[in-house]
């Protein structure tokens, strides 16, 4: 009984005053989860919990029925309570939206669960919370009320600052959060009307609206093009900025190499070699070495930069990195993940300098078997930096630098890469929309960056590199065990959605089989891509393949790369934009100097972050994209564009434009000849009176109606 005695002096304190619904709420619940064992009516719970009120005691015996309606409490007699041990508390994430439907994800992975705005306890997005489970209501989707926060998640938002004469307030397009931010004047940090900020949530009141925030940084004037692409970052998470202490370390470090260190590595100096990269790029990766040898083979060294050789495991720069996990690509500029003197400077393979590489070396036949290959430390000094255009050009003339090399190379890669689709590789080969900008970071015009056979050369080979590495430590020789690995996986498509595929393509009068031997359905996706290329829905199909597809992820757990068709595949080609590639470098070292296995839980953990922040990186990049698309469009407003129906949702349709595939989106509120319904199955809205159709795929006309730069929002009008 000294439990009970517990509870009753702490709620007496809370004797004659009112208490809100979900105080009682929380101390019914804390009461018959203190006292397991014992039953109470609704009297002796008000007593208990400190409620003398008469219509608090009517609301706590209504709330004791609701918990067992729920399952939470079981009726033991007419009247009286006691805790049902199966219950219906349960634990998980909180999921908040501004719209206002925010849900609760059990961590046994059980049905999402509605939470309304009321019932939330002001819980954020992200944060750990225990849920009451509400009586399923018939024909009613599972409803439930946050009834304590274990866990708070910290939560940074961005948006403008409009500030009033003795407060402020941060109003942010947050897709978590409806409320504004109010912010005192002393925690504006500087702030000033029409800045964008990033804020941090200090608290909210359990009777206040709106959260209270406090202002941790300030991005700069709003609509100018740096501050807008630091929001981007911020919003997502990401740095956008390097830390100095870090560029300071890296500042320290000797970009010499030493006759010792050169000593103890194959010597490619005299051998011809070379990078293709993009025009734009700084950090090279990668390069090729090529010579022909005396069998006729080739012999190609694939030649990665050294990076861990001066980045050390948990040193501050390594610290950096990890936490980072990925460089970041934007339309304009690119986040690095390691500190610029690193990235392009010592590590990056530039021409007419020495530098330090692991490589993959291969004696190749001519076609295109490998002979034999060796892992290698290297020492290298590329002879020639060519783009990709200059070593296209070399391609389709058959004239220019290294042009032996590089047709000897373009026709093995060739054979490797119909090789691979002929084993079940899948042929995504999709264009990327790119933009000229100008040095302000306004878009000038929109071009389609197209894979040609420069860039298939270049990707060919470190397919083969990274698969030859994931081998070298996935298949040991017999009577050895496997060791831990990062590997790059990919796992098969789900059913439901290659089902619904193949029923969405229908309409178009193609077909593939669902079923069948893994290879014989890649196959099948890859005749379908190439039946509608060049049709008007062949970017559309691509895209909706994809959205069939699962996202390939690292992990230390090998289960093979379905869209590539490998058994074992691994990153180790791009050390200075990858934390895995880094990783995957310093186990390779490891193992081939018969160190023992590492840890696999450690590593699975990286692998988890690393997988995490590369979906955070390109959500970001296309977050970018998305709004150069809309600046690009700004002064097009009232003008008619052909385009085709790229999204069907219960909010309106989204189309993309042919001419330069910028997406916005006709709201459903302007489809007002009718009203239209999601047909989720067959991805259309459909007229209830007149059955007209708006597809996924349709051909349609729009005028620009709106180019919402802070909500990175274009809304077209049907023409």
């Amino acid at each position: 009984m000294k439990k009970k005695k517990d509870i009753k002096n702490k709620e007496k304190k809370g004797r004659g005053k009112r208490m809100k619904k979900e105080a009682i709420l929380h101390s019914v619940v804390s009461l018959f989860e203190s006292s397991p064992t014992l039953s109470f009516n609704y009297k002796q719970v008000s007593k208990q919990i400190g409620v003398e009120n008469q219509v608090q005691k009517l609301q706590v015996a209504a709330i004791l029925e609701d918990l067992a309606l729920g399952g939470y409490l079981k009726e033991i007699d007419r009247g009286r309570y006691q805790l049902n041990h199966k219950g219906t508390v349960a634990v998980g994430t909180f999921v908040r939206r501004s719209n206002g439907k925010n849900s609760f994800l059990p961590e046994d992975g059980g049905t999402p669960v509605f939470i309304a705005e009321r019932n939330s306890a002001h819980a954020m997005d992200g944060d750990k919370v225990k849920v009451q489970i509400f009586a399923h209501r018939k024909n009613a989707e599972p409803e439930g009320e946050v009834v304590e926060i274990l866990e708070s998640k910290e939560r940074t938002f961005v948006g403008r600052l409009q500030v009033e004469k003795g407060f402020a307030f941060l109003i942010t397009e947050d897709k978590t959060l409806a409320n504004d931010i109010f912010i005192p004047k002393n925690a504006l940090k500087g702030g000033k009307n029409g800045d964008k900020a990033v804020v941090r949530i200090v608290k909210w009141p359990e009777d206040a609206k709106n959260p209270l925030g406090e202002v941790i940084d300030i991005l700069g004037q709003a609509g100018d093009n740096n501050t807008e692409m630091h929001a981007i970052l911020a919003e997502f998470g990401l740095p956008y900025r390097y830390p100095e202490n870090v560029e300071k370390a890296a500042d320290r470090i000797p970009d010499t190499i030493s006759e010792e260190e050169i000593a103890q590595r194959e010597d490619f100096r005299q051998v011809l070699t070379f990078t293709i990269d993009p025009k734009d790029a700084k950090d090279f990766d990668d390069a090729l070495s090529a010579r022909q040898l005396a069998n006729g083979n080739w012999e190609v060294g694939v030649h990665i930069a050294d990076v861990t050789h001066y980045v050390k495991a948990d040193s501050l720069i390594d610290r950096e990195a990890q936490s980072r996990a990925t460089s970041v690509y934007l339309v304009d500029r690119t986040i690095p993940m390691l500190p610029e003197r690193l990235c392009n400077q010592i590590c990056s393979l530039r021409p007419e300098e020495e530098k330090l590489c692991f490589a993959v070396i291969f004696e190749m036949n001519a076609n295109a078997d490998v002979v034999q290959s060796r892992i290698c430390r290297t020492v290298i000094k590329s002879d020639r930096r060519f783009t990709y255009e200059e070593a296209q050009q070399v391609i389709e003339t058959g004239e220019g630098d290294c042009k032996e090399a590089i047709l000897a190379l373009d026709r093995l890669a060739k054979k490797l890469r119909e090789r691979r689709f002929k084993e079940g590789a899948i042929n995504f080969d999709r264009y990327e929309v790119k933009f000229e900008i100008d040095e302000q970071g306004k878009p000038l015009s929109v071009y389609f960056k197209v894979s040609k056979d420069a860039n298939k050369l270049i990707e060919e080979f470190m397919l083969l590199a990274n698969r030859t590495v994931a081998e070298f430590v996935g298949c040991p020789p017999k009577g050895k065990t496997k060791k831990t690995f990062v590997y790059r996986v990919h796992e098969l498509p789900d059913p439901d959605k290659m089902e619904n595929f193949a029923a969405f393509i229908r309409r178009f009068g193609y077909r593939f089989k669902t079923e069948g031997k893994t290879r014989d359905i890649s196959k099948g996706i890859n005749t379908l891509l190439d039946q509608v290329q060049g049709k008007p829905e062949e970017n559309l199909i691509e895209t909706v393949a994809i959205r069939a597809m699962q996202k390939a992820k690292y992990s230390t757990e090998n289960i093979g790369h379905y869209g590539l068709a490998f058994d074992y595949y691994t990153h180790f080609t791009s050390p200075i934009r990858r934390y895995p590639d880094m990783m995957v470098h310093r186990l390779l070292e490891r193992y081939m100097a018969g160190g023992r296995s590492v840890t696999k839980k450690k590593y699975e953990e990286l692998c988890e972050h690393c997988s995490s922040m590369e979906q955070l990186a390109a959500n970001a990049e296309r977050a970018s994209v998305k709004y150069k698309q809309v600046e690009f469009m700004s002064d097009k407003v009232g003008q008619v564009f052909d385009g085709v129906i790229s999204g069907v949702t219960e909010w309106g349709l989204y189309v993309e434009l042919n001419e330069n595939k910028c997406e916005g989106m006709v709201p459903l509120r302007d489809l007002d000849d009718d009203y239209y319904e999601l047909d989720d199955q067959n991805y259309c809205l459909i007229g209830r009176r007149k059955k007209h159709r708006y597809s996924l795929g349709d051909p349609i006309t729009i005028r620009v109606a709106q180019a919402n730069l802070s909500r990175k929002q274009l809304d077209f009008q049907l023409a």
